[in-house]
């Protein structure tokens, strides 16, 4: 194994260890792909230190077993954020049409004072 990868193997799990990030995060972080980080961890790791292998595994099937929670997190957070949006572009549209309504009938008041006859 060339001495870059064991490094990046190491400085991979450590990581891991250090943050309980999922290999996603792990990726983006190291800039590889999530299959770089898998292959990394579950199959050059053991070759090199099991004793560290066996504890990133765990941490990595823990993040598994969470991520129908993560999803589901996320999938809520999208959508109360697209409320929101929805509920200000609302309220705009709302202040928008009282503004031109106001505005309307400042000129019908206006028309009407200039041609009041005397």
């Amino acid at each position: 194994m060339q001495d870059y990868i064991l490094q990046r193997v190491m400085e991979i799990a450590e990581y891991i260890m250090e943050t309980g990030f999922t290999v996603r995060q792990t990726a983006q972080v190291f800039g590889v792909s999530k299959s770089t980080v898998h292959k990394d961890v579950t199959e050059r790791l053991p070759q090199i230190n099991a004793n560290l292998a066996g504890d990133v595994r765990k941490i990595l099937e823990k993040n598994k077993a969470e991520r129908h929670l993560r999803g589901g997190e996320a999938t809520r957070r999208k959508y109360l954020s697209q409320r929101k949006q929805a509920e200000q572009a609302e309220k705009v549209g709302a202040d928008e049409t009282a503004a031109t309504e106001e505005g309307a009938g400042k000129d019908k008041d206006t028309f009407a004072e200039k041609n009041v006859v005397e």
